[in-house]
């Protein structure tokens, strides 16, 4: 074991960015209530880190910690970045404090937080984690594999997720509808809804209310749906793979909108 999570944890805390744990080697929140018990409390962070060194490290996005543009791989389905080389040719992503290598061979780029709402352009592979998200850093790993920091910079400016969308999905300016964020869900219903459900319907509810979810914003927090489906009888591997499950499943069905 290595007290690394907690060291870089009360680093970004100093920092002012809000930190919270999750599960080991998952993206599942192992607090209550998600990103919303991130803290730059330094007892509260010793008091989870020192009890779980293993824990991974995830950072609430969003001032005032970063934003932070998520270029996914995808292997044969395709990667984001194309479309990050083409906002960064376009002024629009060049001033990122951070590049982190993710375990699937993606990366993260750290911006100036700001109030801006989470998005996703699936076409393009591109998640946008601003306010409402969060996402694993340093010190975390997935599948055995590390985030890793790949280069840090001097700058530090903002990404404007509107004029990115607008330079990448021209069409959705012409009115055309097209997917958009949402403000913070309220799941309360949804999770009482999964806590109650028996054994043999415990994954399928959680699968589907998690879908109604990502329905409505594609990139919302379905850390409630995980307590929940804890409380009902599941483990958290059995969490994982539904979770993950409806998230592809939501992209898949959210693709075909991109590409009209």
């Amino acid at each position: 074991m290595t007290d690394a999570p907690l060291h870089q944890a009360l680093a970004f805390a100093r920092h002012g960015w809000r930190v919270f744990p999750c599960l080991p080697g998952q993206k599942v929140p192992a607090t209550a209530h998600g990103y919303r018990d991130a803290t730059t409390d330094p007892r509260q962070i010793t008091e989870w880190f020192a009890r779980h060194p293993d824990y991974n490290l995830a950072i609430a996005t969003g001032a005032p910690g970063p934003d932070v543009l998520d270029i996914d791989q995808h292997g044969p389905a395709g990667n984001g970045y194309e479309a990050f080389d083409r906002l960064r040719a376009a002024g629009l992503a060049d001033g990122a404090a951070a590049w982190v290598r993710t375990p699937s061979g993606g990366m993260h780029a750290y911006f100036a937080g700001s109030d801006q709402r989470s998005g996703r352009l699936p076409r393009h592979h591109l998640d946008f984690r601003a306010q409402g998200g969060y996402v694993l850093t340093l010190s975390s790993q997935v599948g055995g594999r590390p985030y890793q920091i790949l280069q840090n910079f001097r700058r530090r400016d903002g990404l404007d997720w509107t004029a990115a969308t607008r330079l990448l999905e021209p069409q959705r300016q012409s009115g055309q509808p097209g997917p958009r964020s949402a403000p913070d869900l309220d799941l309360s219903h949804l999770a009482r809804w999964v806590a109650s459900q028996p054994q043999g319907n415990r994954n399928n509810g959680l699968y589907w209310a998690a879908n109604r979810a990502l329905d409505t914003d594609g990139a919302a927090d379905l850390s409630p749906l995980a307590v929940a489906a804890r409380q009902a009888g599941l483990t958290d591997p059995e969490i994982t793979r539904t979770l993950d499950s409806a998230r592809k499943t939501s992209q898949a069905q959210r693709q075909p909108e991109a590409e009209d």
